[in-house]
């Protein structure tokens, strides 16, 4: 299934284990299974849903805001483990969430709502004190737009999330010295206090590109440690800080861009 969208050519295939790959002009975006949503193929997938299963137990309904939709995977994951849940995607590529309602439908009753907004916009609408989780997973041509990465940006995050809320972040680095997600997490620290970094130790080390997840609270993070040695394959946990270092946080002044995914790394 195929179809034009606003932000390209988007594809839906099934793979031979059940589930289905959302792509947008060849690139991976997620991967869905409908007959079990709890299952989260993809490796950064499953490490904000550790993150999530820390911060409420199954069955406990939450707040999620979700920055950026494309497969609404983590969307139906707390649809389906914590239901009653209430979620809002802000996807500003309409087609792009019609063409997933209707080749990838959402189970009824499932809490979730989608607004076709930026996710700069859209934070601006919500409620202060309202939410349990951010969640940013937003790229355009595999790239981290700009004004979602800033200072001005988490301050936005920070008044809607409830005290001891996360502000959870998917990036892509790989680069030597990892200057963009260092100067993410020093953002982060400074206008949430706390925080973990979750990722493959050679990404860590600046030997392959892939994916970095920060998460930031006002409150200490629960343990991921433990969750992150028993994973497959098994993934680093640091204390924001120490990625930071002497980082300067992003500021909307800077127009700062996240590093360019070389070319076939998130596609197959």
């Amino acid at each position: 299934m195929e179809r034009k969208v606003g932000t390209g050519t988007a594809t839906v295939e099934a793979e031979p284990d059940g589930t289905f790959l959302l792509r947008v002009d060849g690139s991976l975006q997620s991967q869905v299974d409908l007959a079990d949503p709890s299952n989260l193929a993809f490796e950064y997938v499953r490490r904000i849903g550790d993150v999530l299963d820390l911060v409420a137990a199954r069955k406990q309904p939450i707040s999620v805001v979700h920055i950026g939709g494309a497969g609404l995977t983590l969307a139906r994951y707390v649809a389906v483990t914590r239901p009653r849940s209430r979620q809002i995607v802000l996807e500003p590529d309409e087609d792009l969430t019609e063409f997933v309602r209707e080749t990838l439908p959402l189970p009824k009753r499932s809490g979730i709502k989608v607004r076709g907004v930026t996710g700069r916009a859209g934070i601006t609408e919500l409620y202060e004190d309202s939410t349990d989780v951010v969640i940013v997973d937003a790229f355009v041509r595999e790239a981290v737009p700009a004004n979602l990465v800033t200072a001005e940006f988490v301050a936005l995050c920070a008044r809607v999330l409830r005290p001891g809320g996360v502000l959870v972040f998917n990036l892509i680095d790989g680069t030597a010295g990892l200057g963009f997600v260092r100067r993410v997490a020093a953002t982060l620290l400074a206008g949430l206090g706390d925080g973990v970094v979750l990722a493959e130790r050679k990404v860590l080390r600046g030997k392959g590109f892939g994916n970095v997840v920060l998460v930031g609270s006002p409150q200490p993070v629960p343990e991921l440690t433990p969750v992150g040695r028993r994973a497959q394959p098994p993934y680093e946990v640091l204390p924001l800080a120490e990625l930071a270092g002497k980082a300067a946080p992003l500021t909307d002044a800077e127009g700062f861009a996240s590093p360019a995914a070389p070319a076939g790394t998130f596609g197959r």
